[in-house]
């Protein structure tokens, strides 16, 4: 919502200028990484609010939630899936407001405040469809939303890294999700009258909203507009990123949102990276089945539920050691091939044999495949870079897609496809393969277009003129 004409605003581009004239590199590189020790630390709500997503239904099924809710057949995958509409639905529009808005410490945890009431309120509520239908529409703006809020404050090559730092949620709350949930199943049978799997959307809704309340005051908005943050600092972040080919600092505010959402849906790179994407996740469908899959092993509850944690807990290493090193080759396209090679490799082991060891570590390159996708999120923010507009839908366009494989991939894993799941693992394995050969498509695209910069920067004379043209893509 802001422009240029904002006293905010013209004050920070001045004191762009003032530093790169008269502040020593080391004062500039020390403010620069007292920045980043702000952001890194207050961002690390973002991984806290994902934590608590705990993913109930695929918990709560080992302990009787069919069964209370009377679900046959193809009722849980419908269960699933039904979430994924009103994800779908609302995830460009979602992220337009943001980007109009401009306040992701108001909407971000205002979105998760909703999704706690709707997930306690689920432990009253029969009728699971309606309510998983509604916590869809909640939960929409949250990935996207957050995604968008990193790219407004990192540089490229710290991309991909703090994603994984806000996303790995994701893996901690299957790991401890499981953890807690085991706990909470085995304790809190009948507690009040109430089973335990109820307990289980009870407390996950009570534990985000406490912790939305408090995100309210501790994240970020975006740089021009946070409050918490000094001058010098202010300018420092819109310099840094002015300075990394995410645009001129004079020309923030410039494109609205709506020519944001024109741009995004007219360049066929936003829709290939979505149905690729879409295809991805398919292959990723696993993580909605993955205490079942740990079920295969033949153990009880409360033992399978504690074998679920290691293997994420192995994911989560793997992507905070792959993203690094991704921003710091800046590479994206290797560093995504090599999970879904594993991850392929582990889908093989589990087709052909039954044997408990070796199914068990096959899990964990299973979790692991995760880790791809979160590259191929710093990716799509680093070629819309210089567009805030564009990149706001272009990442919840590139997702809501995405959302479309869950869909899908809901409907992989029917039970009488078990306890082997042979045909689930082809479907996911052919998956993968279609997405890794869309993401290569684009890696030689984006490429070629980067030897066409290369040579005319050659060809040119004047340095005003290599400026404008020296924006590379990261491949």
């Amino acid at each position: 919502m802001s422009t240029l004409n904002d006293p905010t605003e013209v004050d920070a581009i001045d004191t762009i200028n003032d530093l790169s004239k008269g502040v020593p590199s080391h004062a500039r590189d020390n403010l620069e990484r007292r920045l980043l020790r702000k952001l890194d630390l207050r961002m690390s709500i973002l991984l806290i609010l994902q934590t608590l997503n705990l993913v109930g239904p695929s918990n709560a099924r080992l302990q009787g939630f069919e069964k209370d809710l009377h679900l046959h057949g193809q009722q849980y995958a419908t269960t699933l899936s039904i979430l994924y509409v009103g994800y779908i639905v609302m995830q460009v529009p979602g992220n337009m407001f943001l980007h109009w808005l401009e306040k992701p410490s108001i909407i971000i945890p205002s979105c998760m405040i909703v999704w706690g009431t709707i997930s306690v309120l689920t432990g009253f509520y029969t009728g699971i469809v309606v309510a998983r239908f509604f916590l869809g529409f909640a939960e929409a703006p949250f990935f996207p939303g957050i995604i968008f809020l990193v790219s407004k404050w990192y540089k490229r090559d710290e991309l991909a890294l703090r994603i994984a730092l806000v996303s790995c949620g994701s893996f901690l709350s299957s790991a401890f999700g499981s953890l807690l949930a085991s706990a909470i199943l085995h304790g809190m049978q009948d507690k009040l009258g109430q089973a335990a799997w109820r307990w289980l959307f009870f407390i996950e809704g009570g534990m985000t909203i406490l912790v939305a309340i408090c995100a309210i005051f501790i994240l970020p908005d975006f740089p021009h507009n946070t409050r918490w943050i000094t001058p010098e600092e202010r300018a420092l972040a819109i310099s840094r990123l002015a300075n990394d080919g995410y645009g001129k600092a004079d020309e923030l505010g410039k494109q609205t949102t709506m020519q944001g959402l024109q741009g995004a849906v007219s360049d066929w790179k936003v829709w290939w990276f979505a149905v690729a994407a879409m295809f991805q996740i398919v292959g990723q469908s696993f993580f909605a089945y993955f205490p079942t899959l740990c079920a295969t092993l033949g153990y009880d509850t409360t033992v399978t539920l504690l074998l679920c944690a290691p293997p994420w807990v192995f994911a989560g290493i793997v992507a905070f050691t792959l993203t690094w090193h991704s921003d710091k080759k800046q590479r994206r396209y290797k560093y995504f091939v090599v999970p879904n090679a594993f991850g392929a490799l582990a889908f093989i082991v589990s087709i052909f044999t039954m044997n408990k060891a070796a199914r068990y570590i096959s899990l964990f390159l299973v979790a692991q495949t995760v880790t791809g996708y979160l590259v191929v999120l710093g990716w799509i923010n680093n070629t819309f870079a210089r567009e805030p507009a564009k990149r706001a839908v272009a990442i919840a366009l590139m997702n809501a897609m995405g959302q479309i494989g869950n869909v899908i991939g809901s409907y992989v894993w029917p039970t009488n496809w078990g306890p082997t799941y042979r045909y689930s693992y082809v479907i996911c394995i052919a998956a993968l393969g279609v997405s890794t050969g869309m993401f290569g498509g684009m890696y030689l695209y984006l490429k070629h277009l980067n030897e066409q910069i290369e040579r005319n920067e050659r060809d040119v004379k004047d340095i005003t003129e290599i400026r404008e043209i020296s924006f590379k893509y990261l491949v």
